[in-house]
């Protein structure tokens, strides 16, 4: 199978048949070490065809910080993944490293999808901004982790005002119990910052429900980043990789 981009470099992210989601952060150092990687990636893996072991979408985004590369990657089952690791990943990492020396590979966790409130029918809008927010709690608990995502759907069910640039949001149970991933996309960079600028603690209205999230029993840290679009990889039909 050949190698494909994505529109717009935007995975779908309810995808059917997505057992398991792979999530990490690579670091690189500069803005500039953070395209050269990411016009690496995209060389290494369009020079081979897809691995066809149950790897469904790859997809690299550009962190803000200047630093960052963030990796969401959807695959049929955990053994799938483990099949790549052991007769796909490390030529492709080689070559990677071969172009941007001294890549730091960080923080790799596992997840499934829980709830998503994705973009209106009607709403075309190209995401310009990839919001990751983060929830770690003290312990694990898989009720708990649903308990936090459900008060936050209430929160947005409730909300007067929710800002205009919001265009879908994607909550992740961690596998390991302990965390909460949720991949937000945004109209733009600039219309989450207005949103966070707004009254209250974050992008929700000052409302009973959204206290409640924010207050939440059990939360240890997290935090939130934005990360621009950059590379969305599938399996296309063909002979040969491009």
């Amino acid at each position: 199978m050949t190698v494909v981009s994505e529109p717009h470099a935007r995975p779908d992210l309810r995808r059917p048949g997505t057992g398991v989601v792979k999530v990490s952060t690579w670091r690189v150092g500069t803005p500039e070490r953070q395209r050269a990687a990411v016009d690496a990636i995209a060389a290494a893996w369009r020079r081979r065809d897809w691995p066809d072991v149950g790897l469904l979408s790859y997809t690299v985004h550009i962190g803000e910080d200047g630093d960052t590369l963030l990796h969401y990657s959807q695959w049929t089952s955990e053994e799938a993944y483990e099949e790549f690791l052991r007769s796909h990943r490390d030529e492709r990492n080689a070559e990677i490293d071969a172009a941007v020396p001294g890549i730091e590979r960080v923080a790799l966790h596992s997840y499934a999808l829980y709830r998503s409130a994705p973009p209106a029918p009607d709403d075309h809008r190209v995401p310009g901004c990839v919001v990751i927010v983060d929830v770690e709690f003290d312990g694990p608990d898989p009720d708990r982790q649903r308990a936090w995502v459900d008060g936050v759907f209430d929160a947005l069910a409730g909300d007067p005002a929710p800002h205009p640039g919001g265009m879908s949001a994607h909550f992740h149970l961690g596998l390991d119990g302990t965390r909460v991933l949720n991949y937000a996309e945004w109209e733009s960079a600039g219309a989450h910052v207005e949103a966070l600028a707004a009254p209250g603690d974050g992008v929700g209205s000052d409302t009973p429900q959204w206290r409640k999230v924010l207050t939440f029993p059990g939360v240890v840290g997290g935090g939130v980043k934005r990360y621009a679009p950059a590379l969305s990889l599938g399996a296309g039909a063909g002979a040969g990789a491009h």
